[in-house]
């Protein structure tokens, strides 16, 4: 295990942010870690993170005003998703889910997972996560999970925008692009990554995360030159909008961000409250249909 890299923690001390988001706001990005003696972590992980349990991130909720979650079960935990599940489960509705599959899966096993709030899966392609996926094994989980109603998160670098501009536009399927395509803000608004993301953007099937505002910035905290790029995304299509603190902030490599901060961008990003309840309760609710 000695050549596995462990990640940073997150930040301990979270500040109360100056914003306060609307009643049912929903951080559509976000992750629970361990603890690994309860939850083990995959012995063929790319990184250990600290574990970063649901009790913490009930706190960390209370503080940041936000009552709903989608929780999506991270690389370090495998295709074993009973940590999501179990969260979920003591949610009373509040929580949903996106889970990691192989094409061992059975048809029962995605049954009991949308039984216990899973609405879709998610492929990395980012290269310190392994780089892109068998496209074969990937396109038949994709018709696996079309019949029930899921959709795909996809985490790409930003160059995958350009090398799989052609799959999203065939995709059958809802899917979500992660972070903002992770374009980095030193390139501005007119590299060829951000406007390819604009154009797919356009797509009646999909959706984009404004999240990941720290691991785009070039300037650093606190990462206000993200928010040009989530407007514009914003501007060509808000219906299909998310937003989500991506805690614990897994592989954060430079400033490891208070999330504190990350929900003070919000009313940058979008200053009117009605686009902020669009994004925040009316877009989630649509695609994950919370009951609490």
């Amino acid at each position: 295990m000695a050549d596995i890299p462990f990640c940073m923690p997150p930040d301990p001390n979270t500040k109360t942010p100056s914003y306060k988001p609307p009643p049912k706001a929903c951080d559509a990005h976000c992750h629970i870690f361990g603890p690994g003696d309860k939850y083990p972590y995959a012995p063929d992980r790319s990184y250990t993170p600290p574990d970063a349990p649901l009790e913490r991130f009930v706190e960390l909720q209370k503080t940041l005003g936000l009552e709903r979650a989608v929780l999506v079960n991270a690389s370090c935990h495998g295709v074993d998703n009973t940590v999501i599940l179990d969260a979920i489960a003591q949610s009373g509705g509040r929580y949903r889910g996106v889970a990691n599959v192989d094409e061992s899966v059975t048809d029962a096993e995605l049954e009991r997972l949308h039984a216990g709030g899973v609405r879709g899966i998610r492929f990395n392609f980012v290269q310190h996560l392994g780089g892109t996926p068998d496209l074969d094994v990937f396109d038949r989980l994709v018709k696996r999970v079309e019949p029930l109603g899921w959709h795909v998160v996809l985490h790409f670098d930003a160059k995958d925008l350009l090398d799989f501009e052609d799959m999203l536009r065939r995709l059958p399927v809802p899917f979500i692009i992660d972070h903002m395509g992770r374009v980095p803000t030193k390139d501005g608004l007119d590299q060829r990554p951000f406007r390819i993301l604009l154009e797919v953007a356009r797509m009646d099937n999909c959706w984009v995360k404004i999240c990941g505002a720290e691991r785009i910035s070039s300037n650093g905290p606190p990462f206000t030159d993200a928010v040009p790029f989530a407007q514009a995304l914003l501007d060509v299509q808000s219906d299909r909008i998310l937003w989500g603190t991506d805690w614990p902030h897994p592989n954060i490599k430079r400033h490891m961000p208070n999330d504190g901060d990350l929900v003070d961008l919000i009313p940058l990003m979008m200053p009117d409250p009605a686009l902020q309840k669009k994004v925040l309760i009316d877009n989630p609710h649509r695609l994950y249909g919370f009951t609490g």
